[in-house]
């Protein structure tokens, strides 16, 4: 049985905790980031107080410590997706990852004859990189069109991709509409046509199952911080194949076997060859507890509950004669909504003022403005210490309403 109030103990920021304006607080914006177990603080502590060193720089026992900890937890995360450890790259978080992915393999293998597609829901993280490829190499954006729902479908993908498609890269969980998209259907598509599949997982990987071997994609990015990890770290997965073959995005101390005056340079192998300068190290550890955390609850378990507790949100708030949902359909825990005639940011700050932390404006999904014909929504989202309270105080909150102005000003 999934135990939410036991997992909640384990956060101290859920451990009485209020929001800024005195008010319990409850947050519902865990598609931006997500508290820290305590095991994971603990995580981050120890290295700062006992095992502080770097990694590959030094001949002695804390500095070959940290070799060992960081590739265990190189390990420990390529298992979680099951992916390979020599797979595994340690950056920033996503928005890197996909950067890297861009750099090294997209504007060395991209020509102006080439296309990548992308779709209207896509992160600024997964758009942005794909423009820069295509100012450098004047290869063609195109878009996969969504269905009315704002779903990515096979059937889609198959009106527009041609030979002259080489990258596919889209989200496996949309930010805004939180729709699972089939990426294995995706994935075989994409492979019949010649191109390669870039996966931004930054809102699947904390919340459902990832495979990247069953799904048979080409790269995986996700952040640490959306899974209950510290900030700052991340990780991009890819077929060995092709980050061999790719370019490293930095270079400088750590990634190279050796360089000499006349600018001849060896690289390293991957992962090491995409790991320049001192990374991240408890950024590190603290993605790895985190995974293990997860893994001690059920990345199965966290999804059933996020379902249900999303079904419960939908179910009760049909009596809410002025709410909008643009999501009602959707397969995870975000939920997307306007209150007729408010201004998303208005309702985010009236929520605010009653201690409910949601997310408003355009999420970092400009282009979905245009299918959603609104310029701002707010957004909901769950995750693995969330309670049906929580949900229905918000519930509650949406059917009171109240003066926005004394939301702002009191």
């Amino acid at each position: 049985m999934y135990d939410v109030y036991k997992i909640r103990k384990q956060f101290p920021m859920l451990d009485g905790t209020k929001s800024m304006n005195g008010k319990p607080l409850i947050f519902l914006d865990n598609a931006s980031t997500t508290f820290k177990p305590q095991s994971v603080i603990d995580t981050l502590t120890k290295y700062y107080s006992q095992t502080t060193s770097n990694s590959h720089r030094g001949d002695y026992d804390l500095c070959y410590q940290m070799d060992v900890e960081v590739e265990n937890s190189r390990q420990v995360i390529a298992d979680f997706i099951n992916g390979e450890k020599k797979e595994i790259i340690f950056t920033s978080g996503t928005s890197m990852s996909i950067n890297l992915i861009a750099y090294g393999y997209g504007i060395k293998f991209l020509t102006a004859d080439d296309e990548i597609l992308i779709t209207e829901a896509e992160h600024a993280s997964n758009v942005l990189p794909w423009f820069r490829v295509h100012e450098l190499t004047g290869c063609k954006i195109s878009y996969i069109p969504l269905d009315k729902k704002g779903r990515l479908t096979p059937e889609n993908l198959r009106k527009v991709i041609s030979k002259k498609t080489k990258m596919v890269c889209v989200a496996h969980v949309t930010n805004v509409l939180g729709f699972i998209a089939p990426i294995k259907e995706l994935a075989k598509i994409a492979h019949e046509y010649g191109a390669v599949i870039a996966v931004d997982g930054a809102q699947s990987v904390p919340h459902i199952k990832t495979d990247v071997k069953d799904l048979d994609i080409d790269f995986l990015s996700f952040s640490g911080h959306k899974m209950c990890g510290p900030t700052g770290v991340g990780v991009l997965w890819g077929k060995y194949d092709l980050l061999d073959k790719m370019d490293p995005f930095l270079a400088g101390g750590g990634m190279n076997a050796k360089f000499d005056m006349c600018g001849d340079i060896e690289y390293l192998i991957p992962p090491s060859k995409f790991e320049a300068g001192t990374m991240n190290l408890s950024g590190i550890l603290g993605l790895k507890t985190a995974v293990e955390f997860i893994n001690e609850i059920g990345i199965d378990n966290i999804h059933e509950h996020e379902i249900n507790l999303r079904k419960h949100f939908i179910e009760k708030a049909k009596d809410i004669e002025d709410l909008i949902i643009y999501n009602e359909e959707g397969g995870t825990g975000i939920v997307t909504f306007n209150i007729r005639d408010v201004f998303a940011q208005d309702e985010a700050t009236l929520l605010n003022s009653k201690g409910i932390a949601v997310r408003s404006g355009q999420h970092c999904a400009k282009i979905l403005t245009n299918f959603l014909k609104t310029s701002a929504t707010c957004r909901m989202s769950t995750y693995l210490y969330t309670t049906y309270e929580d949900i229905d105080q918000f519930l509650n909150a949406l059917r009171e309403g109240g003066n926005i102005l004394d939301a702002y000003f009191n």
